[in-house]
Parts: structure tokens; sequence; C-alpha cells
């Protein structure tokens, strides 16, 4: 297993991950840019109906573009990682289209899904099919820029299609909530969770330690933070190489709370993680509050992680950031190199066999 140090880091991340994690505040500037010097193709509607469609990396920017939109939207935003649309999308409708690669198979089923529905498009990708497609049939597209694992974009893959939806009117502020998320994720960088800081003052190496060779249980709010669980819980597994589950309150208390009974003897192997917020309902507070208790009596132990900062944006950005690190240190524990998903490479080969 490896060790949270420099020289241990460069000998297993081969594919350089800690560059990219580092450098994903400026990633974050850099979208809000590209967003600003957009040209949108078609004409305005009066929308109904805000639809993503992607898949992995490429739709979890959208899931952070819901949450943070839950209350500010007056239009439903909904998002979908199928290969078809539902009846909902229809001229009416405002449908964003991700594909990091531009070929993923799913989301060029639902360009031509929505194509055929006269809905209004905007697509984005680095490149491939999907460009090809946009082009050719003069559709928004929106370019960003190639070499990334798909989870690494995120900055470009949320921040572009919320600062667009401002452009259009359909939501306000985004620029300067941007702006704002960029200075408290530099500032977490420099300060929390730099490789150079000591496990000691690394929120995400200490963590890390923690979660080594444990089963993870996430829980966080419903309301603007169910997107911080699940990017956590797909960077266990897409970075770490760990399996872990998610789950969100108030719903867990309806159900998954009488769970922690059983199975009592694996309960040694299993680490509870709750992601909270200053600004979350006093009422999911005090539930979180309760639950916590009642996990911590059976023997578990259990991590409080909070966000960073005054926006909401940089709020639910802050825990994510934090969460990308620590799958990232927990991989490197595990002597595993994170970028390589070769079970996702495998699997797409079967898949485009005849």
């Amino acid at each position: 297993m490896g060790k949270l140090n420099s020289k241990t880091i460069k000998q297993i991340d081969k594919s350089d991950m800690l560059d990219l994690l580092l450098d994903f505040p400026q990633q974050c500037a850099a979208a809000l840019d590209i967003a600003e010097k957009a040209k949108i193709l078609f004409k305005m509607r009066d929308f109904k109906t805000v639809v993503f469609a992607g898949l992995g990396g490429s739709a979890i920017g959208a899931d952070l573009v819901r949450s943070y939109l839950y209350f500010e939207s007056k239009i439903p935003i909904l998002v979908f990682r199928e290969y078809e649309l539902p009846s909902c999308v229809d001229s009416q409708a405002l449908v964003f289209l991700s594909s990091y690669s531009g070929n993923t198979e799913e989301t060029l089923s639902a360009y031509r899904e929505a194509q055929n529905k006269g809905a209004s498009i905007i697509a984005t990708s680095s490149g491939g099919r999907l460009k090809e497609f946009a082009d050719k049939d003069n559709i928004t597209f929106i370019e960003i820029p190639k070499g990334l694992p798909p989870r690494c974009a995120l900055g470009y893959l949320s921040i572009i299609p919320l600062c667009i939806l401002s452009k259009l009117g359909l939501v306000k502020g985004a620029k300067q909530s941007v702006k704002e998320t960029v200075k408290v994720l530099d500032e977490l960088r420099s300060n929390n969770l730099n490789p150079r800081i000591g496990q000691k003052d690394n929120i995400a190496k200490f963590i890390a330690s923690k979660l080594r060779n444990k089963f993870v249980v996430i829980y966080s709010a419903s309301v603007h933070f169910d997107v911080c669980a699940m990017r956590f819980r797909g960077q266990l597994a897409e970075n770490s190489k760990a399996l872990a589950s998610s789950h969100v309150f108030p719903e867990m208390n309806h159900n998954e709370i009488v769970g922690w009974q059983n199975p009592k003897k694996l309960f040694k192997n299993f680490v509870v993680v709750m992601l909270r917020d200053k600004g979350m309902h006093p009422r999911i507070a005090k539930r979180m509050d309760i639950t916590r208790d009642i996990i911590k009596k059976e023997g578990v132990e259990l991590i409080e992680i909070w966000s960073r900062g005054e926006d909401l944006l940089s709020r639910i950005f802050s825990l994510i950031y934090i969460g990308d690190f620590i799958s990232y240190y927990l991989a490197i524990l595990y002597g595993i190199d994170p970028a390589p998903v070769d079970r996702v490479t495998y699997l797409k080969k079967e898949l485009a066999k005849e």
C-alpha cells in the first residue's frame, strides 16, 4: 500500500491526476470565460423545461446545476442518463447534451431524439461525433479542452451550462457565484488539500486514512447537496476503485436508518461520512444529529465534512473538491493509479462487438 508522500504519489499516479485536481479552480475560471464567449444559434423561446442528457462524468455536472438551482429555477430541470428522452421534451424544451468525448452512444441517441422533437439544443464536448453532428445541423456547440478524464472536466460540464442559463435569462447572478467559488476552491487547495500539507492539517489525507479498507456510507441533505454524495460515491469507485453507497436526508430516515442494526459483525468495517452545510434546513440538521448518534451507538466510525464558503455554489463545490481529493489520496493508499478505468474500457469493447 502507498504512503501519502510526494515520492510515492509520483510513483503511483502515472497519469498525473494530481495536476488536474490542483488545476481545478483554474478550470472553473476558464469555464466561465468559455460560457461568456459562447454564441447561441437558436432563437429564444418561452421554455417550459430544461433537460440535460449525459452519462457518467458528463452527467454529474448537470446534477450539480439541477441541485444548485433547486429553488431558483422557475421551470423544471431534469437530468436523464438514457438512450431515449421522455415525452416532456418538445419544441418548448431546452436540451443540453453533454459527452466529454463526443462519442457516448446514449447521448448521441438522445441528440437525434431532441432534434426530432424540435427542442432547442446546446451540445458540449471536446470533439467527436457530437461535434460533427452539431456542426452539420447548425446546432449550438460549445467545445471544451481535450485530454481530460471526463470526471475531471466537472468545472466545464457544470459552470458552462449554468452560465448559459444565466445568459438566456433563466437564472441570475451566476457569474459572481462562479468567481466566489473559484476563490474558495483556491483557498481550499492551498490551505487544506495540497499534497505538501501533512496528514494532520490536510483534511483529505486524514479522512482517506480513515477510509482505507472500509466500506464507506455517504449521507447528505437531498436539497442542494445530493450531487455531492453522488459525486463522492462515483469518485471513490473510479479513482479509488472502491465500492461505497450513498443516501440522502430526510428520505433515509424513513427506511435506511432501521437497517443500522444488522449485520453487526460487519459494522467494524464500515465508515459513515456525513456531508454537512450550515445553510441546510434546521429539521434536516436535527435529523442528521440524531442519526449520527444512533449510528455511533452501533460502534460505527462517523466522520462529518462541513462545506466551506458563503455562496451556495461555493459550498456545493467545496464538498465536491474535498471528496475528489479524498478519493485521490485513498487510491494512493491502495497503491492504485487513480486515472485508469479498465472495467469501463473493457465494457465498451464488449458492447462494440456485434
